[in-house]
């Protein structure tokens, strides 16, 4: 047992953290034209700053890697100056952001491509599951294969972000490698049925993930460099024959490469915590850095887990959504607000920033 807690300060990598609190992605499906972060955006994330790490809403690296409608990216000079804005307010309030970087692979939309392109995917096997293209939720299209001289330029496309996302005022950014978008998919067998060096076993599977890590790494440094896994999630269509063996190698190579945290969907994303057999531990005993917890998790359940030693951070998503002011509600063990589904994708002010805090709430009740 520790003496440590979720509002004791947290060093990770070169940063101090206020706390051990993290502002899990949250897709909201609000950037504006050119797929410029919402001229909300600022506000909703300051507002949330009471955590000790904020990390963004998922970033496409590149229009190739869009799969949702208004989603932000960060590989135009306008994505860039419109990200700076919340950085910059972030920071204002005294917390780090790490910005996550994304390329959806097949769970994509032709009417998101351009030219209306195929999306592409490790194989040429369509995701069972559904996209938000054209104000409502559609069946992903049928990918094409990505031929294996293409795969330098995803990694050339990842490097280039990081280093948008360090000009636009982020403290570091996440790989984004889970929840069945396009690393994940060449890590998970059912998706991946290729017969080259970035199919069949495991370390082949793992290549194209640790190869945009090492260049990410050495764009902008392993301290800065954190990547997001769920190793048993069957988000998006994806489901691995062997996840023990693949991640316990997988987790070997990140700590290898001195990656600063893992962000781990622990469980179904979104769902079941014991969706399917896992030792999470075991990936906890193979990196030596940062271990944030992520899915399911209240107040209770963060607390013994750092107690057990079995995490360093703990990730809240949804939570945040209706509480801007978490942070104080579970300190002080207020009750949590529940958020409007009906605003969660896509729209403006209204389910985004107008969520009042716990003292607004008292001030307006008496």
């Amino acid at each position: 047992m520790t003496d440590q807690n979720l509002f004791t300060p947290y060093t990770l990598g070169a940063l101090t953290l206020a706390n051990r609190i993290v502002l899990a992605p949250l897709t909201r499906n609000r950037a504006g034209a050119g797929f410029v972060p919402s001229e909300f955006a600022a506000t909703y994330y300051s507002q949330r700053a009471g955590a000790g790490l904020l990390i963004s809403e998922a970033t496409q690296i590149s229009q190739q890697g869009q799969g949702y409608q208004d989603t932000p990216g960060v590989y135009t000079q306008a994505q860039i100056d419109g990200w700076r804005k919340v950085t910059d307010a972030v920071h204002a309030q005294g917390a780090k952001i790490f910005v996550q970087l994304w390329h959806v692979g097949r769970v994509s939309h032709v009417d998101l491509q351009e030219n209306g392109a195929a999306p592409v995917a490790p194989s040429a096997l369509r995701a069972a599951t559904q996209v938000f293209v054209n104000n409502r939720f559609e069946e992903a299209s049928q990918p094409r294969a990505l031929d294996i001289n293409e795969l330098p330029g995803i990694v050339a496309d990842f490097r280039q972000a990081a280093a948008n996302a360090i000009a636009a005022g982020f403290d570091g950014v996440e790989i984004h490698g889970a929840n069945g978008y396009l690393l994940d998919q060449f890590l998970k067998d059912s998706a991946n049925v290729r017969t080259d060096a970035y199919g069949g076993s495991i370390e082949n599977r793992a290549r194209l993930l640790l190869e945009v890590t090492a260049a990410v790494i050495d764009e902008i440094g392993a301290e800065r460099t954190g990547v997001r896994l769920s190793p048993v999630s069957p988000a998006n269509g994806v489901s691995s024959s062997d996840p023990q063996a693949q991640f316990d190698y997988l987790v070997e190579q990140l700590d290898a490469l001195g990656v600063v945290y893992l962000h781990m969907v622990e469980g179904a994303t979104g769902g079941p915590r014991d969706v399917a057999p896992f030792d999470f531990a075991a990936l906890r005993q193979r990196f030596k850095n940062t271990y944030i917890a992520n899915n399911g998790y209240d107040l209770d359940l963060a607390t013994s887990r750092l107690a057990e030693d079995q995490a360093d951070l703990i990730a809240f998503g949804r939570p945040f959504i209706g509480n801007p002011d978490l942070v104080e509600r579970l300190k002080t063990g207020a009750t949590l607000s529940a958020f409007n589904p009906a605003t969660l994708y896509g729209g403006g002010a209204a389910g985004y920033i107008d969520y009042p805090t716990l003292v607004e709430s008292n001030a307006s009740a008496g």
